[in-house]
């Protein structure tokens, strides 16, 4: 088999686990307020976030912070076993903005406050974004996660 062949077999098994830890069938997930939900019995959790004209969020000034603060001590690379991540799935890593790319839609169903619903299903536990916390992860996703370089 060549390289190419090898290296494409390599990442449709990838995206094929990165699906199906995804999928609408996993088991309910708690929420920050105790009560649980079944993905399959929701249809669309997203915010509705949009990127205003002027926004100035990056990860530099906002997107790092707020992932350090209240995500990566589930879903950081350097954790390994359902233990040490509190049951985060592997793979849902944000410890860097290539990884929180690879999962943005994921993060805005789960944590994000936009016009369309405020997502609390994450973090688990405490601290807890407010809702203009919350508002503004939406904001920041919605324009594509803009590092410090970007317009």
């Amino acid at each position: 088999m060549s390289n190419w062949t090898n290296g494409f077999l390599c990442l449709a098994a990838a995206l094929s686990v990165a699906a199906s830890a995804c999928s609408d069938t996993q088991d309910p997930t708690t929420n920050s307020k105790g009560s649980t939900t079944n993905d399959a019995a929701v249809e669309d959790r997203s915010s509705g976030s949009t990127c205003p004209s002027g926004s100035t969020l990056t990860y530099d000034t906002f997107g790092r912070t707020f992932m350090e603060t209240y995500c990566v001590r589930c879903h950081s690379s350097s954790l390994v076993g359902p233990t040490a991540r509190s049951n985060a799935p592997d793979g849902f890593n944000f410890d860097s903005l290539v990884s929180i790319r690879l999962v943005e839609a994921r993060i805005d169903e789960m944590a994000a406050a936009g016009p369309t619903r405020t997502n609390e299903f994450m973090p688990i536990g405490t601290p807890q974004p407010t809702t203009d916390g919350r508002r503004q992860l939406g904001e920041w996703l919605a324009c594509d996660m803009r590092d410090a370089g970007a317009p």
